[in-house]
């Protein structure tokens, strides 16, 4: 497979896997639990948004926009390179910061391809390679690439902090460090094989990382003294610590037919039901079955059924395989970090349970029988299609429910009329979305509930005049989704910016004009 150079003009070779997020390149780059691999990005386009400045420090000496102090991957390859950038942070292109680094990095590749062979057949080595720069492949799972990775020495941040923690460096994400320190801790961050039963901290974590987690023995058998032994100091681990907790408490891990490595993998909390999107990074798992006795799986993954975190029964030990750290990602779980300060602050008191958030309550399904769709009306072709597929979507899911759909103004195109399957409406009205005409549908067709955001514009300002006007209330009609209020507080600019305002949020400055000569002056 060929490919067009955007970064170094050096070979390389490592283990090939696959990223699904979005964004967040610069973040994922400098991730050393990516060290010794070929990262391919899943997103057709990349670098549209440059580079920001990767040497900018925060208070704490850490980097400000990325995770480590260098890019970590062995190499990138991309589908489409935006050799375009434009983002208000960024200070030079992605090419750029690659041949900076010594990166090698190919785009022009078929990356779905890749990643269907990486999903079929799982683990795959590869390389990079410039003609005459012939290069053997390797695999970096057969090295301890914690020891590369890890600091030499012990460095301390946030000094001064009330709480004591002992961060065991496998690749620690600068991130995870300035989020302990925010949460009143004083961060001393040791060697991968570090002494660990004769320090004297308050909690010990156990950082994420890159490669074979059986490999880093010598943690492994400092943290098993630590489990075996009478201290009731808190333990977490994140990603290759979810690992090496359950190979330090007798577990077993395996490598993973392709890994999991996003931002969107959904995982349960298995005390309490609830589901979390995580960001996660990681070739290796845990086998759930050969926890030992006194030790329980924590989260699973909802997609594969793989172990996602552990927690000891009764001691405060617990772990996450995902990064609630995020960066780039959800941060959906960084309550995990305030769990862990909580079990070290209330001691003996408290349980990993009672430092979990509880479940809220479901919010009460509305009880609708027949529900009003406002389309979006004849639209050209490439117009606006998301309100036709939202829309439909809506229809498919409330015959799901057996509720009677009314579809108000569609797109003739759209599969919303057709004459056969799941998607037909029960009723289809083709007039203007006006409160008069809407009114008149309702007196009609009698809908116990309405959906006002699948048309767009018209059909939220008409929403918005029928509930002012109190047709809604006085034909008993439910609004469906976004409440009235929501839509009036968003659509106003005026408005919107100053609720804004009321709870702080960072808006840029703007007014409310009526009149073309306003706007001018």
């Amino acid at each position: 497979m060929k490919g067009f150079s955007f970064g170094h003009s050096r070979s390389s070779t490592g283990e090939l896997v696959f990223n699904t997020g979005l964004v967040g390149y610069p973040e994922a780059l400098t991730d050393p639990s990516y060290r010794g691999q070929i990262l391919t990005l899943t997103y057709p386009i990349v670098g549209n948004y440059g580079v920001p400045d990767t040497q900018e420090l925060d208070s704490l000496g850490l980097r400000t926009n990325v995770e480590s102090d260098r890019i970590q991957v062995s190499g990138l390859l991309v589908q489409d390179y935006s050799h375009d950038y434009s983002h208000w942070k960024s200070v030079k292109s992605l090419a750029q910061w690659l041949q900076e680094e010594k990166v090698p990095a190919l785009y022009g590749v078929d990356t779905r391809m890749l990643t269907k062979i990486i999903r079929d057949k799982g683990t795959v080595l590869g390389k990079i390679e410039f003609d005459e720069q012939s290069v053997e492949i390797y695999d970096p799972n057969q090295r301890n690439l914690v020891a590369d990775v890890s600091t030499k020495e012990v460095r301390v941040f946030g000094k001064g902090n009330p709480i004591k923690i002992v961060a065991v460096d496998c690749g620690i994400k600068h991130n995870i460090i300035r989020l302990l320190v925010k949460r009143g801790a004083e961060v001393h961050l040791v060697p991968w094989d570090q002494d660990l039963l004769g320090l004297q901290y308050d909690g010990l974590f156990i950082s994420n990382g890159p490669g074979d987690p059986a490999l880093a023995t010598t943690l492994v058998q400092n943290l098993r003294k630590v489990l075996e032994s009478d201290r009731r100091e808190p333990v977490f681990g994140i990603c290759m610590g979810n690992q090496i907790t359950a190979l330090a408490a007798g577990a077993k891990s395996y490598k993973l037919p392709m890994g999991n490595r996003g931002q969107n993998q959904p995982v349960l909390n298995l005390l309490t039901g609830q589901a979390f999107i995580t960001a996660q990074n990681h070739g290796y798992g845990i086998d759930s079955q050969s926890l030992p006795p006194g030790w329980s799986p924590l989260f699973v993954n909802a997609n594969d059924g793989t172990n996602e975190g552990i927690m000891h029964d009764s001691k405060p030990v617990f772990t996450a395989q995902f990064h609630p750290e995020a960066k780039g990602g959800p941060t959906d779980t960084e309550f995990l970090f305030d769990a862990f300060i909580s079990l070290i602050r209330n001691g003996k008191e408290v349980s990993i349970v009672s430092v979990m958030p509880r479940k809220e309550q479901p919010t009460r399904r509305a009880q609708v029988s027949k529900v009003l769709v406002l389309g979006s009306g004849g639209l050209s072709i490439g117009q606006a299609g998301e309100f036709d597929y939202s829309g439909s979507q809506a229809i498919k899911a409330m015959k799901e429910e057996n509720v009677k759909t009314v579809l108000m103004n569609p797109n003739i195109a759209s599969v919303q009329t057709n004459e056969l399957g799941s998607k037909q409406a029960d009723s289809v009205y083709f007039l203007p979305v006006t409160p008069h005409f809407v009114s008149e549908v309702i007196r009609t067709e009698r809908p116990d509930g309405i959906l006002l955001s699948m048309g767009g514009q018209t059909a939220l300002n008409c929403g918005v005049e029928l509930y002012q006007s109190g047709v809604l209330q006085r034909f008993g009609v439910q609004v469906l989704g976004t409440p009235v209020e929501s839509i009036m507080a968003t659509e106003d600019r005026q408005l919107f910016s100053d609720r804004l305002t009321e709870i702080g949020e960072k808006i840029a400055p703007s007014i409310a004009v009526d009149t073309v000569r306003r706007s001018m002056g």
